[in-house]
């Protein structure tokens, strides 16, 4: 609604004759005081000081994500070089500031989390591994550096750093169509390496040059259907250790999957694998259901895949099923995390490869792991700093890259029982962190005997939580078109690939942007009875149109290239419509144009307005802009166009426009 707060007293000449259905035609002129203020509120608007310009916005971007400005004093001119330092380094590693306050107490909380969660976090680390196709232990080495990283740069204080599902998927989708990584692992892994590291650059200088709006172009539908079409790719993909099929396809479309099963059969397999991947699976599932039905047991499903691998492995070794078809783990190679910085490719010929799967990589860790972190924190009433997100993030994926580790995110599995656990700070990562090292360091050779359809059946137990229907379906309720994408995203990942769903994702959510910005919707306005509010008349019936003024609101944040010309015609054509119509007692002498919601306008934008200006004009019809944003009148004072509309024109509402062009106003309580 446009709305002003000018008086509504009104003197008795006029030089307007103005009509109101239901009224005797009155002749009121606007006091000398009244047109005054409006003048006044005018120049308001045109001598408005300039916006920033585009280069101190990006230096202002840079420098409010490094630095902290929270502990600056408005008056002071000069801080010591050492107070700067620390304010830096404060705000770069937010652990100095919590890190003072942090007591003992809360040490008891944060152990608790961090042994619960890696008790968690060993079993699928190492079936994510697997997902990925690497070696169990790159799966390990990702719980260790990301965590610990994370730990004294992130924001969040529930938030579990590890390797995910759906990450893992599509390391393994689309690297393995650029190096087979049953041919020439090394080289496989020398790929991971890599992505991982682009995949922590562009976090980082999404953080930093505030890019966070890139990630929006997943919309919440678009992610919702992703992710469940992933989460029944990544359960298919399990049937290769759940039935323990030494041959299968490196493809991901359901139809690939399902002729490889089928294949399977006329192969020799051993239903000893279903059969104790199957058992431990409802194990697991009963535990999560009793946990959620009594919350004082949440450390029960906590542990039940670390449970189930104890036992599965004692099962193995104790009746000797490795000899019986029973596939296992073997060995793998524990201790520290080797470094892997001489394994980063940069002058490879699949450079241009890695840089695209980590951007892929990049948005999709950085969507679930912002998404489910605010989340949490919303439960505990504080903010997380989005862009100091993408920077820890980036550092710690970086920072993997080169001590063997693949891309790290935030789990919402893990982050739900570190919270459930009672987590206090970012130290719950930390105790994970160092349990997951003590366990390389120690207990990689118990994991020998352990089953691979145990590390399946963990994996596909975390993935009803993947699948949101309650979501989908309100989705479809509220917008067909965000469905859509929701529906596009979904079967082009069970169909096509991971990276076609995706392209359909973005591809519907840039066709609603593009549909939305090429035909924005443009409203009548009209007064309420008895106020100065004016509103869209479509909306509130009772609103009454001003007669020989149009009134029109631009519903669009951007008056550019791709919609200032079908704008222009609209207007054109609405006045031509008004003046046709048999009842109009008076011709339109007048077009307001309501700005308010235009955020921005280009060159094109403002061509299209004086275009419309000059057509008016010669049809003897006078136009007036109101509320126009701070970098909208910017550009048009830069761009002459006040000077050829005239600054008498231009008005800080749309009620003073109104006053101004029909000189009379109607006596009632002012609300504008």
């Amino acid at each position: 609604m446009a709305s002003s707060s000018v008086p509504t007293s009104v003197s008795s000449a006029t030089d307007h004759a103005f009509s109101v259905e239901g009224h005797d035609q009155l002749q009121l002129q606007l006091s000398s005081e009244d047109r005054q203020r409006i003048t006044e509120r005018t120049k308001w608007v045109l001598d408005s000081p300039d916006p920033p310009g585009f280069r101190q916005e990006i230096l202002g971007s840079i420098r409010n994500a490094v630095c902290s400005r929270k502990n600056k004093k408005p008056n002071a001119t000069h801080e010591p070089p050492l107070a700067c330092v620390m304010a830096f380094l404060s705000s770069v590693f937010p652990i100095l500031n919590w890190g003072r306050e942090y007591k003992v107490s809360m040490f008891k909380n944060d152990l608790l989390s961090g042994l619960t969660l890696a008790s968690l976090c060993i079993p699928q680390s190492i079936g994510y591994a697997a997902l990925a196709q690497l070696k169990p232990q790159y799966g390990l080495y990702t719980s260790v550096v990301p965590p610990l990283i994370y730990s004294t740069m992130g924001t969040s204080r529930e938030l579990a750093i590890g390797p995910v599902a759906v990450v893992s998927l599509l390391i393994s989708a689309m690297c393995s169509k650029v190096v087979n990584p049953m041919a020439d692992p090394v080289s496989y892994n020398k790929l991971v390496f890599t992505v991982t590291f682009f995949t922590g650059a562009f976090q980082t200088l999404f953080g930093l040059f505030r890019l966070g709006f890139l990630i929006d172009f997943l919309s919440q539908a678009a992610i919702v259907g992703f992710m469940a079409g992933a989460a029944i790719v990544i359960g298919l993909q399990q049937l290769k250790g759940l039935l323990g099929i030494s041959h299968f396809t490196t493809k991901t479309d359901v139809v690939s999957v399902l002729i490889a099963v089928v294949k399977s059969f006329h192969d020799s397999w051993y239903p000893q694998n279903f059969i104790l991947g199957c058992s431990f699976l409802i194990f697991i599932l009963i535990t999560r259901f009793i946990g959620k039905r009594n919350k004082r047991l949440f450390w029960l499903p906590a542990i039940a895949p670390l449970v189930s691998v104890i036992l599965s492995t004692l099962i193995v070794y104790l009746t000797k099923g490795d000899e019986h078809g029973i596939k296992i783990i073997k060995h793998f190679k524990g201790g520290l995390n080797p470094s892997s910085v001489n394994q980063l490719q940069f002058n490879s010929p699949h450079l241009r490869e890695s840089v695209k799967i980590g951007l892929v990589c990049a948005i999709i860790a950085l969507t679930e792991a912002v998404a489910v972190g605010r989340s949490f924190a919303t439960i505990k009433g504080y903010n997380m700093d989005g862009n100091k997100e993408m920077i820890a993030m980036g550092f710690m994926n970086i920072a993997g890259s080169m001590s063997s580790c693949y891309v790290a995110t935030g789990s919402f599995s893990r982050t739900a029982v570190n919270f459930s656990a009672g987590c206090q700070t970012a130290v719950s990562n930390i105790v994970m962190a160092i349990t997951v090292l003590v366990s390389l360091q120690l207990l990689t050779g118990l994991l020998y005997y352990t089953p691979v359809a145990i590390l399946a059946s963990i994996i596909l137990s975390a993935l009803p939580g993947l699948i949101n229907y309650t979501e989908a379906y309100n989705i479809w309720k509220v917008d067909k078109l965000d469905f859509l994408a929701c529906a596009g995203a979904f079967f082009g990942v069970l169909f096509a690939s991971v990276e076609m769903g995706l392209m359909v994702a973005v591809a519907v959510s840039f066709a609603k942007i593009i549909l939305n910005a090429l035909r924005p919707r443009v409203e009548e306005l009209g007064r309420l009875p008895g106020t100065d509010i004016f509103c869209e008349v479509d909306q509130y019936p009772v609103a009454q149109a001003v007669p020989g003024v149009l009134i029109i609101r631009l519903n669009s944040g951007l008056l550019c290239f791709t919609n200032a010309n079908p704008l222009r015609d609209r207007i054109l054509k609405w006045v031509t419509e008004e003046n046709g119509k048999e009842a109009t007692k008076r011709p339109i002498s007048g077009i307001i144009l309501d700005m308010s919601s235009v955020t921005n306008i280009d060159y094109a934008g403002i061509l299209a307005l004086e275009e419309t200006n000059k057509k008016l004009l010669s049809g003897g019809i006078k136009l007036a802009i109101a509320s126009p944003r701070w970098q909208v009148i910017h550009k048009l004072k830069v761009a002459k166009f006040v000077d050829k509309v005239g600054r008498d024109c231009i008005f800080l509402t749309v009620c003073e426009a109104v006053d101004s062009f029909v000189g009379s106003k109607f006596n009632g309580p002012s609300n504008c």
